[in-house]
């Protein structure tokens, strides 16, 4: 019986080829698009998930009260480190970690810079990553060691066969390589980690790092915690909570500490009112949901065009009811054409998926893969092609079983308008889903350039950064008069953070006007001299820096800074910061050195020396970019040899803070763009069919005088309703989930009804694109041949 249906199934494919192919490509588009969806959601989802007991795994944070308003911040103290390890006994192993670094490796005449960590003896036994040789336990013992990951020690030495060889560091220090990991895996919040060094490396290293220990307000550390087996979270979180409370310490005072899990690190980066409530999870749901409309697009297509054409079977239930057939009988029929034309779509969406993961990857930064080898990935995909073929086929089962032999075979039956009524509702489910996707590609497009062409506050046009060393920290005067000299440099300086962010957050101890229990956190960049003319920064009262030594007992703030200390004449007063008076002698203009969609970040601008992390320069405005990057390079390269010249453009560096954006509107774009097409699949199947069946009527209109653009008219005016109707339908529902997103951004478009008429008239003309063909093909049809039968 089964054998007999499958092969009546196949021969309805056959024998309507067109509208067969419509289904099946229309079900494999949607099946791809949510099978594409769904691997890139599982890869979200198996952020940090792939080590053993991630489950007991934490990094610590902080929930600063700020004035009533809580601030969460993932830099903390060494001296919390040695609190909760000595303290909280159910803890099995804390690492204190610098949260990443850059540093020179060299062997011989082989130089990178790469991005490395820096950690506690127990950050290898915590985490657990694949070691190919050394110890875990052992490998960060001696405070002159290092473990490389596979591709770094292949890169310096030509193997993994690297243990116990020594690498230098930042041409100042030898260490002993102590092990070997496996490549971290590009689904890990450690991906950019290519060596591990000990943090008692930094400390007995960096003069920065004298003190560490003895205050919690020294918050320049991140601390990884891994529980002991069997202990929750929940059963600690008392516990650490007002660690740091006993100290005389403002930041300390107003801190409470807290814990987040491993696995929540990836997708809940968001803080609101120190509770994890979002991020990139946000995301992921949204296109979860996509996903599942999509797929649900393409079942109405199959659902409209089978029961559309149920004239056409109703001959053949009719015979097979006469001779016996049951209901049941004819609806595992119908499932069984269903579930054949499903299962072949879904062959054909494996394949469009395989096709476009290369493409995906690049766009997305990820390397899903389809996991042909697992048993568990084909028996998940087996249930949803049985799901998709009962959502798809089940309503046209049960219509066209439910069909009355009599008026059938005696040819007075007729499909009623509950059918016409049913697909028409369904057409505008489908097209108000498509719709709605427009309407949101349009809204993330236009935020994206809002903000793009928000002032800066400063030029990123020409200006470059590279990361500093000990060697050009020493030669920094040698190269800054090298390089102006040489005319390729407009202007150079030096400073603690690159001018697209801001490294150290700190407090200001007191100020002019301070309440009893206020406190101020702000970002804190020490600069060298011309860094304000180097970046464009506008000083708008008082002065800049005049490099004297007298300016290490001055600051310069922004004007959100001002506002934030409710100083009214701020010039020459004096404030109190690291514990020694400070006195403002200039404010400058905001910049945007964090989040082009957020407000500008209260900072303080301190004097410092010449060896800072970052020297910035901007290349002069009449030299070709290439040829004065040669020239620098020779510059760069003659004051650090041991080193190989890195820089980057200060543009590219802004650009890249839209890069969620840009994606999720790119993906926006994409899986709009593929909604309409399956829609419209549906529609000119819907089109040719309705055409078809109006055949004669269009040959007497013809006859009667009527035109090609009337009979166009015609048969256009239906459809085009239907996405009217839909694009009212879409844009409420679409408004109000897009105005919940934009509320995330200090800074934001508003959505004007130009957004919901540009689609809806985009929709309108695609709608009416895709229905000419059929509608004029019918419109110019001779007459003669519809009419000859009559």
């Amino acid at each position: 019986m089964i054998k007999n249906y499958l092969k009546i199934a196949w021969r309805n494919i056959i024998n309507n080829k067109i509208y067969s192919a419509i289904n099946i490509l229309g079900l494999a588009a949607g099946m791809a698009v949510a099978l594409l969806i769904a691997l890139w959601v599982n890869n979200e989802y198996s952020y940090d998930r792939s080590l053993p007991d991630y489950q007991q795994l934490y990094q610590v944070r902080r929930n600063f009260n700020s004035n009533g308003e809580t601030l969460t911040f993932s830099s903390t103290s060494l001296k919390l480190a040695d609190a909760l390890r000595t303290s909280i006994p159910e803890i099995e192993y804390v690492a204190e970690s610098d949260g990443g670094s850059s540093h020179g490796l060299m062997v011989g005449d082989k130089k990178l810079y790469l991005g490395g960590i820096e950690s506690g003896t127990n950050f290898l036994q915590m985490f657990k990553f694949p070691m190919v040789q050394g110890i875990a336990s052992a490998a960060l013992q001696d405070p002159y060691s290092i473990v490389l990951t596979q591709a770094t020690a292949k890169a310096l030495f030509g193997t993994e066969n690297v243990v116990n060889k020594v690498v230098r560091i930042d041409n100042a220090y030898n260490l002993k390589v102590t092990g070997v990991l496996k490549d971290l895996p590009s689904n890990s919040s450690f991906q950019f980690v290519k060596y591990v060094i000990p943090v008692s490396f930094l400390e007995l290293t960096q003069a920065w790092t004298k003190g560490a220990h003895n205050s919690f307000g020294f918050n320049a550390f991140s601390i990884y915690v891994k529980l002991k087996p069997g202990i929750s979270y929940t059963q600690i979180a008392p516990k650490i909570k007002n660690i740091e409370k006993g100290e005389d310490n403002t930041n300390a005072k107003n801190s409470d500490v807290i814990m987040q899990p491993m696995q929540d690190w990836h997708l809940f980066s968001d803080y609101k009112n120190g509770i994890a409530s979002g991020g990139f999870i946000e995301y992921v749901r949204i296109f979860s949901i996509i996903g599942i409309l999509v797929l649900l697009i393409a079942c109405i297509n199959f659902i409209n065009l089978t029961t559309a054409r149920s004239e056409k079977r109703a001959r053949e239930v009719g015979i097979r009811k006469a001779i016996g057939s049951q209901r049941k009988h004819l609806i595992f029929q119908f499932l069984t054409e269903s579930l054949l034309v499903t299962f072949i779509s879904f062959l054909c969406s494996v394949l469009f998926v395989q096709l476009a993961l290369g493409p995906f990857n690049a766009l997305t930064g990820t390397m899903i893969r389809i996991p042909f080898g697992s048993i568990t990935f084909w028996l998940i995909m087996m249930v949803c092609v049985l799901i998709t073929a009962l959502i798809a086929g089940s309503r046209p089962a049960f219509y066209l079983s439910s069909f009355n032999p009599v008026k059938v075979l005696k040819g007075t039956m007729h499909v009623g308008k509950s059918a016409t009524l049913s697909r028409k509702v369904l057409v505008v489910m489908q097209f108000s889903c498509s719709i709605a996707l427009i309407i949101s590609t349009v809204v993330i497009y236009r935020q994206i350039q809002y903000a793009k062409n928000r002032p800066t506050g400063f030029s990123i046009n020409r200006l470059l950064t590279t990361n500093s060393n000990s060697d050009l920290g020493k030669n920094y005067i040698a190269l800054r008069d090298e390089l102006l000299q040489s005319g390729t440099v407009e202007n150079i300086t030096s400073a603690s953070s690159p001018a697209t962010d801001i490294g150290m957050h700190n407090d200001i101890d007191q100020w002019p006007g301070k309440m009893a229990g206020e406190t101020v956190e702000m970002g804190v960049i020490s600069i060298a001299d011309n860094y304000f003319k180097t970046l464009g920064m506008a000083v708008v009262s008082g002065r800049d820096f005049n490099g004297t030594p007298s300016d290490t007992s001055n600051v310069i703030f922004n004007e959100t800074a001002i506002k934030r200390l409710r100083l009214k004449n701020p010039i020459s007063q004096i404030i109190t910061y690291g514990g020694r008076p400070t006195k403002i002698v200039g404010v400058v203009k905001d910049a945007l050195m964090l989040s082009p969609f957020a407000k500008a970040d209260p900072t303080m601008f301190v004097y410092g020396n010449y060896t800072q992390d970052n020297i910035i320069y901007r290349l002069s405005p009449n030299v070709n970019a290439h040829n004065a990057i040669d020239k620098i390079t020779g510059v760069f390269t003659k004051y650090s040899p041991a080193y190989p010249f890195t820089y980057r453009f200060v543009d590219d560096d802004y650009n890249k803070k839209f890069n969620q954006e840009v994606l999720i509107g790119k993906l926006s774009g994409i899986f709009a763009g593929l909604a309409i097409f399956i829609s419209c699949l549906g529609l000119f199947g819907l089109a040719a069919y309705i055409a078809e069946q109006r055949t004669k009527e269009i040959g007497v209109r013809k006859v009667l005088g009527a035109t090609v653009g009337q009979l166009w008219f015609l048969l256009s005016r239906d459809f085009v309703l239907l996405v009217v109707m839909s694009c009212v339908i879409a844009s409420p529902v679409a408004f109000y989930f897009l105005q919940n997103w934009l509320q995330k951004y200090d800074y934001r478009v508003s959505i004007g009804p130009g957004v919901f008429i540009t689609s809806a008239l985009l929709a309108i003309v695609i709608t009416l694109v895709t229905i000419s063909f059929q509608a004029i093909k019918a419109a110019i049809a001779n007459p003669v041949k519809s009419l000859r039968s009559e």
